[in-house]
């Protein structure tokens, strides 16, 4: 009796030291999630998730992003009527500002962003969601660095999943970076492609990110590929850390154009977010 009680006490450490072993990720600081090695060729297997199923906005998984001044920011709020979530969706709002008194921005856009509560180092994003198009909208999926390893932007990269401009049957999908942008290396790889779709439809946005490429997807179709190049600045690639997960309805800006407010509102509509390691 005694040898099968050792024998059964070795035999369950030993599923449980394998079940720890199968976990895709080391965790960092709670919310950062680390890809081990070796994972390339394994299954992906989900770590993150957000089906939007609840009536308000999971706040920790989510911020409302904060306005700023950059182009695609200066519109950003956190009125509610740029939000709302109902029948297992996220709409994100474009809108005219009905309060220019208080606020004198003639328009006020919705977001949000995992900085602070999650982020991730390797793996597979899946975004699923239906575009409006106006004169001057600009939803964007996009991530950003984390830690900053490499100082300020943009020494830490972007990684732009999907961008829409205007009522274009097109996305852009595209990285920047010091090498594209400050040393003007933007072909030596080409740092950006795009893709057609029916943005009636809902479509699913995805970023498979490796150590030595990005892979960029819609409905599950590679649609442009950026590798890391050998013998080149190192500012190549500043990938080699965790990011965060940013979802903004844009307006308005130098590369989208002026907003036609009669064209507003404008939203994009989430169905869900997905991460994989």
């Amino acid at each position: 009796m005694k040898n099968y009680w050792w024998i059964l006490t070795h035999c369950l450490i030993a599923v449980l030291f394998v079940g720890c072993s199968e976990e895709p990720s080391e965790i960092v600081d709670s919310y950062i999630y680390v890809q081990k090695n070796g994972r390339e060729k394994k299954d992906w297997k989900i770590i993150w998730e957000d089906n939007f199923n609840e009536s308000e906005l999971d706040t920790t998984k989510w911020t409302k992003i904060p306005p700023n001044g950059a182009d695609w920011g200066k519109h950003m709020s956190s009125d509610e009527q740029c939000y709302d979530l109902s029948e297992g969706k996220l709409y994100l709002r474009g809108i005219i500002n009905p309060d220019t008194l208080s606020d004198p921005r003639p328009f006020l856009t919705g977001g949000v962003y995992s900085k602070g509560k999650f982020a991730f180092q390797y793996g597979k994003i899946e975004i699923h969601a239906k575009l409006e198009s106006a004169q001057g909208a600009w939803p964007a999926m996009w991530m950003l660095a984390e830690q900053k390893k490499y100082g300020a932007y943009p020494k830490n990269g972007e990684i732009d999943i999907m961008e829409h401009l205007n009522f274009d049957d097109i996305i852009y999908q595209t990285t920047h970076s010091y090498y594209t942008l400050e040393l003007h290396q933007k072909d030596n790889p080409p740092h950006s492609g795009t893709a057609e779709l029916d943005v009636s439809e809902f479509n699913t946005y995805g970023l498979e990110w490796y150590p030595d490429k990005l892979v960029f997807t819609l409905n599950d179709k590679v649609t442009f590929t950026y590798p890391r190049v050998k013998g080149v600045d190192p500012s190549q690639w500043p990938y080699d850390q965790p990011f965060y997960v940013l979802i903004d309805q844009q307006l308005g800006g130098s590369w989208v154009g002026k907003v036609t407010s009669e064209d507003l509102p404008v939203q994009m509509i989430v169905d869900y977010v997905k991460v994989y390691q």
